[in-house]
């Protein structure tokens, strides 16, 4: 399955700038996956290196951090001798090993003709603490689950793609042989959701029953690190709003509420908890902002805020909302169908963005879901899980600032009328190419 971001990975080879790179992302999100298949196309060897559960491995950093005694003993335990430029070094689950983070920065100075390239699971973590971080002496990319032009192109959707990029240059709709295919395959999406081991037994089996399981077995996985490596006076804490995610994004109000954690729990107690599932990749944390001016986190109020799942599938599972229920529009599913729309664009965002974006509120007058920066444009983002576009928050918003262009995005197909930009949810990852054109 093509990833995104090995384009940036073949960028990041050929800079005269390159730097030893390191990739985050959370668990399970295929990272490991991606270095290595970029390693066997850009490569002519590659020396994988794990650093959980090997002592020999972790021995090595334990005497001093010289480079180059570092890559000939490397290239011993590895078999062969790693070249510069035809020998990609991977260094996996590198965050078990703080000396080895620390490394990288005389791997830069001394030897930076070799390629090296490092991933782990919680590393987010790990580079939050400022002693082991090299501080510009690395690279750093992030990998997201797959967005859902990577799920089109795991369908084996090529030719589509291929269609959108080229053809889809201005606002103007699309062919309903176009939009039906799309929305059933946004739906499939919001079941599947862009974990890579999800996407490709679905894609396998097509067995609901055995997609529910890898699902469930990744969950499991995210409480067994709360266990194993979070700080044991936050490990409740952390199941807690984890597992609250679901009920706090299906509120009336959409802000974090601590009390719905425990009765009279403040941020004191959870604030540290929050940081951790944040640093380690697994919510989105999305600021409301008091006016839309430039630098957008300038504005950020750090009291109201909301959490998003990392993956639509996941959220699902945690939910525990059917197959049957999304496919079928089960009127229960009412309710759900805008939270599901909304952490959906969240995440679409985040991969276009590569960062979070914000939301914004008047009072209980209005909120606008998500307000982005496009270059030197604040757009505000209105998200609508069907066709219904009535938004009188985004009347509100553009009464009150003017902006030149808003998005809405639903079902409804691709148009523009008065400085409103109606995308599709299935072309949000087109957005901002929309908006320049525009």
């Amino acid at each position: 399955m093509k990833r995104l971001l090995i384009d940036k990975l073949i960028s990041w080879k050929k800079s005269p700038r390159r730097k030893p790179l390191i990739i985050k992302g959370m668990r399970q999100v295929g990272k490991t996956w991606l270095l290595r298949d970029f390693g066997r196309q850009e490569y002519e060897d590659i020396a994988y290196f794990n650093f959980e559960n090997n002592p020999a491995l972790f021995e090595r950093f334990q005497k001093d951090l010289d480079p180059r005694r570092l890559i000939a003993e490397l290239g011993i335990m590895n078999g062969t001798a790693i070249l510069p430029g035809k020998t990609l070094l991977i260094f996996d689950e590198i965050q078990f090993c703080g000396e080895a983070i620390t490394s990288l920065k005389y791997f830069y100075e001394a030897v930076p003709e070799y390629h090296i390239a490092c991933a782990g699971s919680l590393l987010g973590i790990s580079l939050a603490r400022p002693a082991s971080y090299p501080v510009g002496k690395v690279d750093i990319l992030t990998l997201y689950p797959m967005s859902f032009l990577e799920f089109l192109m795991a369908n084996g959707e090529d030719m589509l793609v291929r269609y959108l990029f080229d053809e889809i240059r201005k606002p103007e709709p699309l062919a309903e042989m176009f939009t039906s295919k799309l929305q059933d395959y946004l739906k499939t999406y919001y079941i599947t959701g862009g974990m890579p081991e999800a996407v490709s037994v679905w894609l396998e089996t097509k067995d609901m029953t055995v997609l529910d399981a890898v699902q469930q077995n990744i969950l499991n996985l995210y409480e067994l690190d709360f266990a194993k490596h979070a700080p044991t006076p936050d490990i409740p804490k952390l199941s807690m709003i984890w597992n609250s995610i679901p009920g706090q994004l299906a509120k009336e109000n959409g802000k974090f509420v601590y009390g719905l954690l425990r009765e009279g729990a403040g941020a004191r107690a959870f604030e540290n908890a929050i940081t951790w599932l944040e640093n380690a990749g697994m919510v989105h944390k999305v600021h409301r902002i008091e006016k839309p001016s430039v630098p957008l986190k300038a504005y950020v109020n750090p009291t109201h805020f909301k959490l998003y799942a990392p993956d639509v599938g996941l959220l699902r599972k945690m939910a525990g909302l059917s197959a049957k229920s999304i496919i079928g529009e089960d009127p229960l599913y009412q309710e759900f169908k805008g939270v599901m729309a909304e952490n959906f664009c969240l995440q679409e965002l985040v991969s276009l963005l590569e960062d979070t974006p914000f939301y914004w509120t008047s009072g209980n007058l209005a909120e606008i879901d998500f307000i982005v920066q496009f270059t030197d444009k604040i757009v505000p983002v209105e998200v609508k899980a069907a066709t219904n576009l009535k938004a009188k928050s985004l009347g509100v918003y553009r009464g009150k600032f003017n902006p030149s262009v808003s998005v809405k995005t639903s079902m409804r197909n691709l148009g523009y009328v008065d400085g409103i930009l109606s995308c599709p949810l299935y072309l949000l990852w087109k957005v901002a190419e929309l908006i320049r054109e525009m």
